[in-house]
């Protein structure tokens, strides 16, 4: 969920005024903390919470730093800020725009109970034909011993990457950093190690983004390229850029999402392929049959409710049909199994009941249905078996009912998930009833 769109916070901030996209208007209170709710409200349904910010983006529209709440760091600090195009960023060298934008982070950090923090594409902004980003003096003030401007900027985004890598782990270890670009790092025409792409874009050379560094420096836990195009889009074809960026997380600690472009489904004015609703089934068949590939995230979530031409009906049906665990970042506390666990019959299936270990010893709940009868001891093989997955769940629920238990015997096992999401021991197994 995005929480940070223009330098403004959908969390009461010591840092940034309130956003207007929560109440109209930039910096008034809209009496609640939507952040709050949000983290809440995810993790009562087994759902990790991602902080999706934007470093750089001060306004939309507007270059004139009036536009903003009279209490915002930008305005208080016109010489943070770069006009370009119709909006205003903060300059990345400026060393007080780069150190605000990581105590924002890190008071969101600190402040609530994220799994992660993601970062969009923006970074240095896309080009605009005519125009140029006007750091020239910064460049002759804070350029050291850079003589290539390109140089200079990609080691000032490269900074705020690896310093908020560092102070996110510190603070603390579970919580994920990753950053979903322009999935462009460089056409091969530009680059011998690039992707065999003719994309108008290339994100080390128009952002200043070095993605591939990031990846090989181990910098971000997860990249989520933003592979937007169709298999067979001549310029950057999804079958060409997807294995592209398999062979850079190859060999890496990085996990790679793709992501998915649902909102061009259907959408006038693109290719045939966008008019099947096949597409996207395609796209994730294609991904099967590569390793580095562990999921996919989907832009946007009204596009998926929409759910045009019935694509994501035909998705779910054919990859979604079963409950499924978050990513494992390997760095949380252990947990205990869960205890007491018993089961009921009741009207419209079998309900678990069982003791927690308390509420913040547990992230959530993993449950099991395993087909036979119940015994002393758990086969591993049957929790690897994700047929056997029946539910992900939130860490205050305390009993769940199954209301497709069948008509054969059944047993139960559930784990507890730490806030790394790796799961506990298992329990005892017990009997459906």
């Amino acid at each position: 969920m995005q929480v940070r769109p223009t330098a403004d916070t959908f969390w009461p901030s010591d840092l940034e005024p309130w956003s207007k996209w929560i109440a109209s208007e930039q910096g008034v209170d809209p009496g609640w903390d939507p952040m709050e709710y949000a983290v809440e409200a995810a993790h009562a349904r087994g759902l990790d919470f991602h902080a999706w910010f934007n470093p750089y983006r001060v306004t939309l529209s507007g270059t004139d730093v009036s536009v903003l709440d009279p209490e915002h760091p930008a305005r208080l600090n016109p010489d943070w800020v770069v006009a370009y195009g119709p909006r205003l960023y903060y300059d990345p060298v400026v060393l007080e725009d780069r150190e605000h934008t990581e105590n924002v982070v890190m008071e969101a950090v600190e402040r609530y109970d994220l799994d992660g923090v993601h970062f969009d594409d923006y970074f240095y902004p896309y080009p605009i034909a005519g125009q140029t980003f006007d750091d020239a003096d910064t460049f002759a003030t804070y350029g050291g011993d850079f003589t290539d401007l390109g140089d200079w900027r990609r080691h000032n985004v490269d900074t705020l990457i690896e310093n908020l890598d560092q102070r996110i782990h510190a603070a603390k270890p579970a919580v994920s950093f990753g950053v979903s670009p322009f999935a462009i790092w460089r056409n091969v025409a530009t680059d011998p190690e690039g992707s065999d792409t003719t994309a108008g874009a290339e994100t080390y050379d128009d952002l200043y983004a070095d993605t591939r560094g990031w990846v090989r420096n181990g910098w971000v836990d997860y990249i989520a390229p933003q592979v937007y195009w169709n298999i067979g889009f001549a310029p950057a074809d999804y079958a060409k850029v997807v294995p592209w960026w398999d062979d850079v997380a190859e060999g890496t600690d990085v996990d790679l999402y793709i992501g998915q472009a649902t909102y061009k489904v259907a959408l006038a004015g693109q290719p045939a392929a966008w008019h099947d609703p096949l597409e996207m089934v395609r796209h994730l068949a294609f991904n099967a049959a590569y390793d580095q590939v562990d999921g996919d995230i989907w832009y946007s979530a009204n596009q998926v409710e929409s759910n045009r031409l019935g694509h994501m009906d035909l998705v779910q049906e054919e990859f979604y049909g079963r409950p499924a665990l978050p990513p494992i970042t390997d760095a949380g506390s252990p947990v205990s199994a869960p205890r007491g666990i018993s089961t009921h019959r009741v009207e419209g299936g079998t309900e678990l009941r069982w003791h927690g270990q308390g509420p913040h010893e547990a992230d959530g709940y993993a449950v099991y249905r395993i087909p036979g009868k119940a015994r002393g001891k758990v086969d591993p093989c049957d929790l690897v078996d994700a047929t056997n997955l029946v539910a992900v769940l939130g860490p205050q629920q305390r009993s769940w009912v199954d209301t497709e238990p069948g008509d054969g015997e059944v047993s139960y096992v559930l784990t507890a998930l730490s806030d790394d999401n790796s799961e506990s021991a298992p329990s005892k197994p017990v009997s459906g009833r």
